[in-house]
């Protein structure tokens, strides 16, 4: 999806970077209640206390605000710039990893977690929008790559071994079902989780990273071992 760029209009507010953020969080917001195909860029625009022209001004519609509200949702969850400077950083790759794990287990498991930005990534992984591909190729591939190089380090073969896809798989599938799924019916499924939060934020956070952990040692082990029986 192509954004089309605004033409300047005469008596432009000197505002203007503040307006256009403030109608991406009124977005977000109304996304994330009602979905893509029932929100309208008139009440967009008048929950960020604009006119309704607005969202065309800076956004080219209400299809290029959705694509931009997707993109912002997925860097408030990670940054591409964050993820790069954590794994070219110091330290053991193992260790990058479980650092990994924490930022976005405590992003997705924290009390804040109820407001859009999970929401409406939620709801665009429940049913894909023509949206979704500007989602995917600015921000889910970029920082895949870098997450598969990592693993396929600690595993020790390339990133594109399937290996590497197949723990990407395990590692991720938790996230994905916190992230889709209902806290409150969690919580009757799973009582277990704790109490009184659904989901007791350090435990979660360890645990995640106990078995990724785990099982990428695992599946190195046996890799290891299938080589050896080779050469």
């Amino acid at each position: 999806m192509v954004r089309k760029t605004p033409r300047k209009l005469p008596g432009r507010r000197e505002d203007g970077a503040s307006t256009k953020a403030q109608i991406l969080e009124a977005a977000g917001v109304i996304f994330a209640e009602k979905g893509f195909d029932r929100a309208t860029g008139k009440e967009i625009a008048e929950r960020a206390g604009s006119n309704s022209a607005a969202v065309n001004y800076y956004y080219g519609g209400i299809e290029g605000l959705y694509a931009e509200v997707l993109v912002e949702a997925h860097r408030r969850l990670l940054t591409l710039d964050k993820l790069v400077a954590l794994v070219e950083g110091p330290g053991a790759p193992v260790d990058k990893l479980k650092i990994l794990i924490g930022l976005i287990a405590r992003t997705i498991t924290a009390p804040a977690s109820s407001n859009w930005i999970l929401r409406v990534l939620s709801r665009e992984i429940l049913a894909p929008s023509p949206a979704f591909p500007v989602l995917l190729n600015q921000e889910i591939l970029p920082k895949k790559e870098v997450i598969t190089g990592l693993v396929g380090n600690i595993l020790g073969v390339p990133s594109d071994d399937p290996a590497v896809g197949r723990c990407l798989l395990n590692i991720m599938a938790p996230f994905a079902l916190l992230l889709v799924g209902n806290r409150q019916l969690l919580s009757k499924i799973l009582p277990e989780l704790g109490s009184p939060e659904p989901l007791v934020q350090d435990d979660i956070v360890a645990h995640f990273q106990r078995f990724a952990l785990a099982g990428l040692a695992a599946t190195a082990a046996e890799l290891k071992q299938g080589s050896n029986q080779y050469s």
